[in-house]
């Protein structure tokens, strides 16, 4: 069974503003990383939230669709989305509320699945895919 890796973001310029996500998924497999895929997606205009949740459940439908089975680790620099799935935060928000619930169920189909929180120098890949997405778009 593999061990994977995604890490994710979603960004807008502007709260509301043009919004875009951005993924990478990971393989370790003896001591090596592999990519196995990586998206950036333009969302067109949404907030900073909705993008953050775009970008996560875009990755776990990737994760649920091609390694239903395999062990996962989520990375984001959201603390919100974090805390959110974790049942630390509630959602508050009702726009985010159909989100969190699509990524909730994506996320718990998963064999032993975690959320861990990251600083934002430590998710520089997902976050160049979001301002790649972006750039395309301007």
């Amino acid at each position: 069974m593999s061990k994977l890796k995604l890490f994710t973001d979603g960004g807008s310029r502007g709260n509301p503003g043009p919004a875009a996500y951005g993924y990478i998924i990971l393989e370790t497999s003896g001591g090596a990383e592999i990519i196995l895929e990586k998206c950036g997606n333009y969302l067109g205009i949404t907030t900073n939230n909705q993008a953050e949740y775009e970008g996560l459940i875009a990755g776990l439908k990737w994760v649920v669709t091609n390694h239903p089975t395999s062990d996962l680790e989520v990375f984001m620099d959201s603390l919100l989305i974090v805390n959110q799935l974790k049942g630390i935060f509630k959602v508050k928000n009702p726009e985010l509320l159909p989100k969190y619930r699509e990524a909730h169920k994506l996320f718990y189909a998963l064999n032993k699945p975690s959320i861990t929180h990251i600083r934002r120098e430590y998710n520089s890949i997902a976050d160049q895919l979001v301002n790649q997405a972006l750039d395309a778009r301007s």
